[in-house]
């Protein structure tokens, strides 16, 4: 694609974020976009917000558990970035009309660096020894593509669909958790609604934050100590009602939580 179209489609996704109104697929306006275009998207897309303030504050992993995958027709993990804006703290109470167009909750482990992650050739071993502290963690999708039609390359240029994340207050110490076993529970208004564990993530969460350190290094981009990282869903995504009071809990990590409330 022309450097042209590439900020114009940023500038697309952009409006379309700010305005709460979905596109047409990228994919379908841009045949011939491939997965480095949509990475070029993203960028620009990113370099807008930056623009306007907001700060860079991690990176997320989307699409690593295979009933997601399934759940959209894409069928290999991508990257997105958070910003400052995208953070709320346990307990938030969040006006879903304001923030989010067609939402979908997702629970997941996230990480806390306290060394750089340079690729390639990094392991879950290297991954475990360079994590401060992990997080329960709730990661709120959303997509600017119309009904989430979307192919590898939309999500990918709509920063992996990211829209909003629910942090828990309290980390733990990652050397404490079994990444693989560990069971997760999520709960609206008290009633389970998902369940999952560890090892929907491309066998690990560490092997999650591998795979994207190793994949960024491609893009010369770094994770750096202090970055949030998002490992990716353990369980399907539901889908945001605006009356939703959702819980995780995922074990010997923590609990994290949230409600939607109106403007």
């Amino acid at each position: 694609m022309k450097a042209s179209q590439i900020q114009q489609c940023a500038i697309h996704l952009n409006q379309a974020m700010n305005d709460r109104k979905t596109l047409k697929p990228l994919t379908t306006q841009y045949p011939e976009l491939t997965i480095d275009d949509a990475y070029r998207i993203s960028l620009a897309f990113l370099d807008i917000r930056l623009n306007k303030g907001e700060k860079v504050i991690g990176k997320k992993i989307g699409l690593t558990s295979e009933v997601v995958q399934k759940m959209l027709g894409v069928h290999q993990p991508d990257f997105g970035f958070l910003t400052d804006k995208m953070y709320f703290s346990s307990g938030a109470e969040i006006v879903l009309q304001q923030a989010l167009i067609q939402a979908k909750s997702e629970g997941e482990i996230a990480f806390k660096l306290k060394y750089d992650l340079v690729g390639p050739n990094v392991t879950a071993d290297d991954v475990l020894a360079a994590t401060d502290q992990v997080f329960a963690c709730f990661e709120i999708v959303d997509s600017r593509i119309e009904n989430w039609q979307i192919k590898i390359q939309d999500t990918v240029a709509d920063n992996a669909s990211c829209g909003i994340f629910v942090m828990s207050q309290q980390g733990v110490d990652p050397k404490t958790v079994d990444f693989e076993n560990c069971q997760m529970t999520i709960k609206n208004k008290g009633e389970v609604v998902a369940s999952g564990k560890g090892s929907a993530a491309l066998g690990s969460p560490l092997n999650c934050v591998a795979w994207l350190a190793n994949t960024l290094s491609e893009y010369a981009i770094h994770l750096r100590a202090g970055d949030i990282i998002l490992s990716g869903s353990l369980a399907a995504m539901i889908p945001c009602q605006a009356d939703d009071e959702m819980s995780v809990e995922i074990e010997g990590v923590g609990s994290a939580e949230f409600k939607f409330v109106k403007g």
